[in-house]
């Protein structure tokens, strides 16, 4: 029995000085630059104006559509059934088809937020909208290149930028 309570006591570690103690792996590494603040962190309405018009832009031309007027605007929602509602941000496309009819596309913002709820609705020939449908809805963290992706998908899904 005494060799049992020899062998369960915890053998003494050799005491190591600072000099010797071998240099941790945090003290080797330079410190972290500071990340810049993404681009979607800026404030909604010059995040919409300087970065996501214009990178649209671009996006619509790379598909063809060379000719589109983009306009950042606060109104009404121009869908029946929804007029009665407070005015909301909106991102109207406007440009002409091959055939001469205008489109019009319109992205909305609920609240002054990226990541809010946002609906999408198109209209051609110069009539009012008919259908308000939700955008994006299932993405988690929306950024620049997702919402270029999206408008331009939808616009594609719509038969407007590719013919099948």
């Amino acid at each position: 029995m005494a060799e049992e309570t020899a062998s369960n006591q915890p053998t003494k570690q050799p005491e190591v000085s600072e000099e010797q103690a071998p240099a941790s792996p945090q003290a080797e590494k330079p410190p972290k630059k500071a990340k810049p603040p993404a681009v979607e962190d800026k404030p909604f309405a010059e995040f919409i104006q300087k970065d996501f018009l214009p990178a649209l832009s671009e996006g619509l031309a790379k598909q063809g559509i060379q000719n589109v007027k983009l306009v950042f605007e606060k109104q009404k929602i121009p869908v029946v059934g929804y007029t009665q509602l407070p005015e909301c941000w909106q991102v109207i496309g406007r440009w002409r088809s091959d055939r001469k009819q205008p489109r019009q596309f319109n992205l909305y913002f609920f609240s002054e937020d990226i990541q809010g709820q946002r609906a999408f609705s198109h209209t051609e020939s110069g009539g009012n909208p008919s259908t308000l449908e939700p955008f994006l809805i299932d993405e988690r963290k929306i950024n620049l290149d997702l919402l270029i992706f999206g408008t331009v998908q939808r616009l594609n899904a719509q038969k407007w930028l590719v013919r099948n």
